[in-house]
């Protein structure tokens, strides 16, 4: 249930559709990240970057505890969760910077359209779409190149806890035997996690994975410029 009286309150997790566009920007993607390479976005969501990247030659594999639903059943809810998405994102617009889209109809064609292309794909070729949630992932030890990861980690700080994202980002670096990303940086209400954020990277490092800070192309949340990069030192 989300309450809106005092705007601040998220009660679910938002299941959301974004296009390769959004994902290019957020996470620095080339189109040397993706063509031939195996990639992990996870969470998935409704997004449509699985689909849109395999045109390019990605492999791309999604992972998303929403994913255990049926092809058919997941089809049919992209476009309302979608509209859900959007009604938080548009009913707290004063939160978000538009320019990236041009203006909040942009934003919500942007999204319908994500939808649409996932609801499509995730009938069409349901293998991209395996059901699993983090920090415990389906997956063999460097089973991708790069894994992506956006709007879970540090987005929903409010209810999952330092140890939680520890665990998160060693399972995406256990997987990913190249490189992760994770955008962004902030929680869904804007607030900046720097005390968070600085623990981790310290506990990673202790464990061999070095980490840095990239400035994105993108910034919808105010101040959210910055992607978390994580490298395995071996």
């Amino acid at each position: 249930m989300m309450h809106h009286a005092d705007g601040e309150v998220l009660g679910e997790f938002l299941v959301s559709a974004r296009s390769l566009a959004e994902y290019r920007a957020m996470f620095h993607l080339s189109d040397d990240d993706l063509a031939g390479r195996r990639v992990l976005d996870c969470p998935g969501g409704a997004a449509s970057f699985a689909a849109e990247a395999s045109a390019l030659g990605a492999e791309v594999t999604a992972i998303d505890p929403i994913y255990a639903t049926p092809p058919t059943e997941l089809a049919a809810r992209a476009t309302p969760e979608t509209e859900r998405a959007v009604a938080w994102a548009h009913s707290h617009a004063d939160r978000y910077r538009w320019d990236w889209y041009g203006s909040t109809a942009e934003h919500a064609a942007i999204r319908r359209g994500a939808a649409a292309r996932f609801a499509d794909d995730v009938r069409a070729a349901p293998h991209r779409y395996l059901a699993g949630s983090l920090p415990s992932l389906p997956c063999p030890d460097d089973a991708f190149d790069l894994a992506l990861s956006s709007h879970l980690l540090f987005s929903y700080a409010d209810r999952l806890d330092a140890d939680f994202h520890l665990a998160a980002l060693l399972e995406l670096a256990r997987v990913a035997t190249v490189e992760t990303r994770v955008y962004p940086l902030l929680d869904y209400t804007g607030a900046p996690l720097d005390d968070l954020i600085d623990h981790l990277r310290t506990e990673l490092h202790d464990k061999g994975i070095a980490t840095s800070l990239q400035k994105t192309g993108y910034e919808f949340h105010h101040g959210a410029d910055t992607m978390l990069t994580l490298r395995s030192a071996a």
